[in-house]
């Protein structure tokens, strides 16, 4: 016997991702990291022989860090992108976007007060519409590695809070 899922159930299903760096961003930032300390150490004796590797690879390691921590979430009727916050009551339409689409969206033409988390390493993103009358932003533009996952949880989540 099967059971089809309810509103309720529809509201409880939450989608999360974190925007991390592949493996060969790491890779690469770590391999020019080193360059640049050894450029710096050669040959050299005393603190001059360690003190760029110290300093310089956790250096790197932290950036790189910093650079994917940015984390997407629907949960509880919102759709939150780090720091921002966005009732699901106010999405009008959500465009599940591949590379050609992003790139169209963000480009010549795209809207200056538009809110964009665009991470170059992923390709495809959503862009959801607002439907807010004291909000001037007229949609977001979020990166993300499951653009149709993600749409369907902001729609499930909007359909939920009507």
């Amino acid at each position: 016997m099967s059971v089809s899922p309810s509103p309720t159930d529809a509201a409880t299903r939450a989608y999360a991702e974190r925007l991390s760096l592949p493996w060969w961003l790491w890779l690469a930032g770590l391999a020019a990291t080193g360059l640049l300390a050894v450029e710096l150490w050669m040959g050299a004796t005393g603190v001059r022989a360690w003190l760029p590797f110290v300093v310089l690879l956790p250096a790197a390691v932290a950036a790189l860090t910093w650079l994917g921590r940015i984390r997407i979430a629907v949960t509880d009727g919102e759709f939150r992108v780090d720091d921002a916050r966005l009732p699901a009551q106010f999405v009008a339409e959500v465009i599940a976007l591949d590379a050609d689409g992003r790139r169209e969206v963000l480009g010549v033409g795209a809207d200056p007060l538009a809110f964009v988390v665009q991470r170059p390493w992923i390709s495809s993103a959503v862009q959801v519409v607002l439907d807010d009358p004291n909000d001037p932003t007229p949609f977001w533009v979020v990166s993300t590695r499951h653009p149709v996952a993600l749409a369907e949880a902001l729609l499930d989540a909007r359909d939920a809070s009507r």
